[in-house]
């Protein structure tokens, strides 16, 4: 019996790589004419809050790097919280159900000052390793755990790391959720197809480019090590917005406590929301924004 070799990419047949690039994909446009009350551009500010599961997830046990963890919830949040207080802007939190659990008081109380809490997986796992079984095991059980601990039933999920596996879409319409938060065919909202159907659910999109860990996060034992001036994140940040604005559309970013709450780091959300606020701009939760998108798509 002859067992035949995997066929390299470059060997694929037409229907083999068609299937695999149509899966999941962008479909129709999300975009509003305007934003809430006439705004000319809505800003989605987001924070991931991983804690204590970035070291976790992978089997760690670094006391050095859980206490890292800690300082987002210690420090950062609290810090976090008190400037969109002051700024009276609601944000949206993503977070990892064991750091829900290791921190409930956190979550209630960003719930009770007006933010929304999303899905971000069970201990920050990466879903595409994972068999179908366990991944809607986890993907169910933290959106139960996130609604006992809050009362509010989570409408919006993010892939930890933004790693969508072939079965997260269809696991994320069974648990009817509004939209997602992980994938990167557009900077506007678009509505999410599953091997060409319409399933209704919201991308919000990601980018790397508007997210701080690629700027300030560090692994002193791998080759992580990248690092730029406050500073000039908060130029990269503050042109994706003004290229927002002037199109009219989704500005969203995409932040975590334990790298942007430190004092050298927080005044670039300070100084961002200063400047968006001189603008015609509405602020509001990513289920917010996904909501009005869908229902007032042009």
């Amino acid at each position: 019996m002859t067992i035949e070799k995997p066929r390299e990419p470059w060997q694929w047949p037409e229907e083999q790589w068609r299937r695999i690039v149509g899966h999941v994909r962008a479909g129709r446009s999300y975009r509003p004419k305007t934003w809430k009350d006439g705004k000319r551009c809505a800003v989605a500010l987001s924070f991931d809050a991983d804690h204590e599961t970035n070291e976790l997830r992978d089997g760690g046990k670094s006391i050095g790097r859980l206490s890292w963890g800690q300082y987002g919830n210690r420090v950062g949040v609290p810090r976090i919280l008190g400037l969109l207080d002051r700024h009276d802007v609601k944000a949206t939190f993503y977070v990892p159900a064991v750091a829900a659990l290791l921190h409930e008081d956190e979550q209630r109380r960003v719930v009770a000052e007006g933010h929304e809490i999303g899905i971000h997986g069970w201990i920050h796992e990466l879903n595409s390793v994972l068999p179908y079984e366990a991944e809607r095991d986890l993907m169910f059980r933290s959106a139960d755990a996130l609604e006992r601990i809050t009362g509010i039933r989570p409408v919006g999920l993010r892939t930890p790391s933004w790693d969508f596996s072939p079965n997260t879409l269809a696991i994320e319409k069974e648990l009817g959720l509004l939209y997602d938060s992980s994938l990167m065919a557009d900077e506007d909202c678009y509505e999410l197809l599953l091997d060409g159907e319409e399933t209704g659910i919201v991308e919000l999109p990601v980018e790397w480019v508007r997210d701080d860990a690629v700027y300030f996060m560090m692994h002193r034992f791998q080759s992580l090590r990248p690092y730029t001036p406050p500073a000039d994140v908060l130029d990269i940040f503050r042109r994706e917005f003004d290229a927002a604005w002037e199109e009219g559309g989704l500005f969203q970013l995409t932040m975590h406590p334990h790298i942007i709450g430190y004092r050298s780091r927080i005044w670039i959300l300070d100084e961002l929301i200063r400047y968006a606020k001189s603008k015609d701009v509405w602020f509001a939760t990513h289920a917010e924004v996904a909501a009005y998108a869908k229902e007032n798509a042009a």
